[in-house]
């Protein structure tokens, strides 16, 4: 998801809507650029030197040719990376992720979806070979499905953007002086393979289209859906419009203005909002939730970008009347929360997905800064806390989905913020970006993205948005005007953040411009300024504007939930009282016992002292009154499975600390129900691996000598996990890792599994036991087969590298050509114990089945809702449910105590030098190219 260049501010409302479209980029590059002259002298935050800017941009730079290089070395032409394995990830050869693979299509994904960023970037000569690569190599009739969505905004735009800025350096004389369009060429062969897609009686197009065959030949393998999300049919409009227009072609702006052409029309009419996903037939709203995040969030981008780009008036009408719609309902600052499109009043969910971090970004290029520098701030907040934004929060900011892929929506919108104030706070949050990337992401073979934020855990990918997006916006955070050879405000970015010309507008207008937009509600005359706002009007040189609006904000994730007032709620006034949610009932509230009467809901003490919820709609006293009970069923169900979920372990962390890994590889690990718990020893168990004797450990371990102070690896089957637990304890071992006898299992593709214990009292396991899939298994196994002596930390979450190692990690890197063979090298390092605290007490279990595994993120109780009866599992009425966070909630405190006891984790020092690290160095690449024997 990216944000625009191109309308970039200037002048306030009104004017003449005619002429400004024969001027078109200049007029709209005014605004955001003289914001930094309003603010650069900011008393509230310190100016940033150009001598740190530039060090920040070479960073991004030597970054991005950390990443790009891997991918050319040890992918190239596979889609994607797998950082971890160092190999290129080929759809079919590895486990399916499901809908995640429908972005690959064995076009090179990753090399066409950075095209433009190596000129954004100023690699000029990088990007003539890339070109030459793409037009010799790049087939695009291959016999696979992907997703319309995703080879859209980063396959054709991947093209048309480095058609884009082709043409340009052809222009400047010195480079592409051979280019002949051949991109474009790709582009538009691109483009018809997509159009079957569009093979249905509403004109939007099938979610899923096979490059050889179309949609419905018997071949295809696609085709039988029915529906599709708003995001895939309404993000279309600036890729396929630029192909036009290149082109002259008008089939395929006609294609995509019929697909917003019908969304627009199915939005529902008395909220102005559109559902998550819709019927491709019959417009039907399928999904009737709605917000600004995952599967709507760029139908909204390409309708304010589409009337940058195109001219066309009815773009920017249908833009405002949504965005009324959703500052109206949807945005609760600093909170946006999904609502339903026929109840706007009422929240459809309690959590948050961090595809919305683009929305602040798009709010700057509306000119509506005041909430963007609100959410964006609440966003950043979560951040510190989690050194990434996870896949999802809640409301009162714990992790919801804690993956975190290495999305660049955040640093589109701190960017975007940067260039329409001027404040140089932002650049300090573009730092923690790239700080955190490097110190949590970056491994030997590119970046790895987050399997899990609060264990710091890797997953093998690398997704080519990341190099299409994150470094581009993060360079040019930090770049100056004269850091670049082109003039960045002539382009608009498309949510894959690539670059197409303004003046696009004004070519090959094939299409009429004629207002389309039907049934328009006229609004406040504020949302309608036909140019984006001049910035001398949102900060009356007020250099102070953004502090004093993100100060109420700097405590909001460890202290408090916001609870303000929503524009819904505030124009209740004194008419009648929203219903009543699930996240404020309490048990004993009289009140609240009358208003579920009313919904047809009973209570139902039961002898343990919880509750049981039962709906019955005949019960209701009305059917408004029902759908009302309905509803709160339906959040209290969330809430329960909710809590079900935090009372479950979360997951721990192994980490490689030894040569040459230094903590860079970060393996995701089920926790044990028994032993040591890791979460209550921050310091974690480091020490050596050994493979015990026999494997399955159900016996008196017969190499005790090997495993003692050492972290004993073992195979899972044939005994209970205790029971090897004991064995490992008994012959010495401080701790234990049971690897996965199933092979080719994997925390990428199964959900994580705690172990359970042997129904008896487990107390006298006083050591950390953990459990790793197959494929996580193995890169250990495989580390162990290259170096021998493995070292490993065992902890609740990834604690940050030694900082000598650090240094020496550096200056290595500095100095290649002083690399040495690692036999020349000599290093000694110290087996290092458990920690000394005292072991707290084990949970016991009464499961009995050899090898017990409980999923570690699955829900107890099965329910079902029908619209006769709803029920819902007991939950303490002493407890059940409080609203979601207090003023009085102590978590943060403890919160504070684990972040500052992990700041003060110190490893113990390894006595290796110099050389050593120097010539080791050279050893990264293949030690990760032996943990997998297939590559490709």
């Amino acid at each position: 998801m990216s944000g625009a260049a191109g309308c970039q501010g200037g002048g306030g409302g009104g004017g003449d809507r005619g002429p400004r479209w024969r001027r078109p980029w200049k007029l709209l590059a005014l605004g955001l650029l003289s914001a930094s002259s309003v603010l650069a002298a900011a008393p509230g935050a310190e100016a940033m030197s150009k001598e740190e800017k530039r060090r920040l941009g070479n960073q991004v730079l030597e970054m991005f040719d950390h990443a790009y290089s891997n991918y050319m070395e040890h992918a190239y032409p596979a889609d994607e990376l797998m950082p971890l394995t160092c190999r290129g990830r080929v759809r079919g050869q590895e486990p399916s992720r499901g809908d995640v693979d429908d972005a690959l299509g064995k076009f090179s994904l990753t090399l066409i979806d950075t095209l433009d960023t190596l000129v954004v970037l100023n690699k000029t000569k990088e990007f003539e070979e890339a070109v030459k690569k793409v037009i010799k190599d790049v087939n695009l009739d291959n016999d696979i499905v992907v997703s319309v969505f995703e080879t859209n905004i980063r396959v054709l735009g991947g093209l048309l953007g480095g058609h884009s800025v082709a043409i340009m350096l052809k222009e400047k004389g010195e480079y592409m002086q051979w280019y002949n369009g051949e991109l474009l060429h790709m582009a538009k062969e691109l483009g018809y393979k997509l159009l079957p897609a569009f093979n249905t009686t509403s004109g939007l197009p099938y979610p899923r289209v096979n490059l050889k065959f179309g949609v419905r030949h018997p071949e295809a393998r696609t085709g039988t859906e029915t529906d599709t999300c708003t995001a895939c049919a309404g993000t279309l409009i600036l890729e396929f419009a630029a192909l036009s227009r290149f082109t002259g072609t008008s089939i395929f702006e006609e294609y995509a203005r019929k697909a917003l052409d019908f969304i627009w029309e199915k939005r529902q009419r008395s909220s102005n909002l559109v559902g998550v996903t819709i019927n491709i037939h019959t417009g039907d709203w399928v999904r009737k939730d709605s917000g600004v995040g995952a599967g709507i969030d760029s139908y909204y981008e390409y309708l304010l970008k589409a009337y940058v780009l195109l001219g066309d008036d009815s773009f920017l009408e249908r833009f405002n009347t949504h965005y009324d719609a959703i500052m109206r309902y949807i945005s609760q600052p600093p909170l946006l929360l999904d609502v339903h499109i026929h109840k706007p009043m009422l929240n459809a969910r309690t959590w948050m997905d961090s595809l919305l971090a683009f929305f602040p970004g798009l709010q700057v290029l509306k000119g509506d800064i005041r909430p963007a520098i609100e959410t964006h701030e609440m966003l950043y907040q979560v951040i510190k806390k989690h050194n990434f934004l996870p896949e999802a929060f809640t409301t009162d900011f714990r992790v919801h989905w804690a993956q975190h892929p290495l999305r660049p929506e955040f640093a589109e919108s701190t960017y975007f913020l940067y260039k329409a104030t001027g404040d140089p706070y932002y650049l300090e949050v573009g730092k923690t970006l790239i700080e955190n990337l490097n110190k949590y992401a970056r491994v030997p073979c590119g970046f790895a993205a987050m399997k899990d934020v609060r264990t710091g855990s890797h997953e093998d990918r690398m997704d080519s948005f990341f190099l299409a997006e994150m470094f581009k916006y993060l360079y040019l955070l930090f770049a100056d005007k004269e850091d670049m050879i082109f003039d960045i405000e002539d382009y608009i970015f498309t949510t894959e953040a690539h670059l197409l010309p303004l003046w696009l507008s004004t070519t090959n207008q094939t299409i009429s411009k004629k207002n389309t937009t039907t049934e328009y509600t006229e609004l406040d005359d504020s949302n309608f300024d036909w140019t984006c706002p001049n910035t001398q009007i949102l900060f009356p040189n007020d250099p102070m504007f953004a502090q004093s609006i993100r100060e109420p904000l700097k405590n909001v994730v460890d202290k408090s939930c916001p609870r303000g007032i929503s524009r819904a709620e505030e124009n209740l006034g004194s008419g009648p009282k929203p219903p009543l949610r699930a996240r404020d009932f309490m048990a004993s509230n009289p009140e609240h016992l009358e208003i579920l009467k009313k919904m047809g809901v009973s209570l139902i003490h039961l002898k343990d002292g919880r509750v049981q919820l039962v709906q019955h709609a005949v019960q209701a006293a009305s059917s408004l009154d029902a759908e009302d009970g309905l509803r709160f069923m339906q959040e209290m169900i969330e809430l329960s499975s909710q809590q079900q979920k935090e009372q479950q372990l979360p997951p721990r962390a192994v980490q490689i600390v030894s040569h040459p890994f230094f903590g860079r590889v970060v393996l995701t690990a089920g926790p044990a129900q028994f032993g040591m718990d890791l979460s209550k020893h921050k310091a974690g168990t480091r020490g050596f691996v050994a493979a015990i004797k026999p494997y399955n450990g159900c016996s008196e371990i017969t190499n005790p000598e090997a495993v003692k102070e050492k972290i004993a690896l073992m195979q899972r089957g044939q005994c209970m996990f205790a029971e090897k637990a004991r064995n490992i304890q008994k012959a010495g071992a401080i701790g234990g890792i049971v690897i996965d006898d199933n092979e080719g299992s994997s925390s990428d593709t199964a959900p994580l599994f705690q172990m359970a214990g042997d129904g008896k009292n487990t107390d006298d396991i006083t050591i950390p036991m953990l459990f790793l899939f197959n494929k996580e298994g193995n890169i250990i196994l495989d580390a162990i087969r290259e170096y021998e002596a493995v070292e490993v930390l065992l902890s609740d979450k990834a604690k940050d590298r030694d900082l000598e190692m650090e240094n020496m990690d550096q200056k290595s890197s500095e100095n290649d050509s002083h690399k040495q063979n690692s036999e020349e090298a000599t290093s000694a390092s110290q087996d290092v114990g458990a920690v000394s605290e005292e072991p707290e007490e084990g949970e016991s279990s009464d499961v009995t089945d050899p090898d017990s595994l409980s999923p570690a993120n699955s829900d107890s109780d099965s329910v079902s809702i029908s619209n006769r009866d709803s029920y819902v599992p007991g939950t303490d009425e002493a407890s059940a449910p409080e609203p979601a966070c207090t003023q009085g909630d102590d978590q943060p405190q403890e919160q504070k105590t684990d972040t500052e006891s992990n700041s003060k984790v110190n490893w113990d020092n390894k006595v290796q030098p110099m050389e050593s690290i120097l010539a080791d160095w050279n050893e990264d690449i293949e030690a990760f190219e032996m943990m997998e024997k297939d590559e490709l």
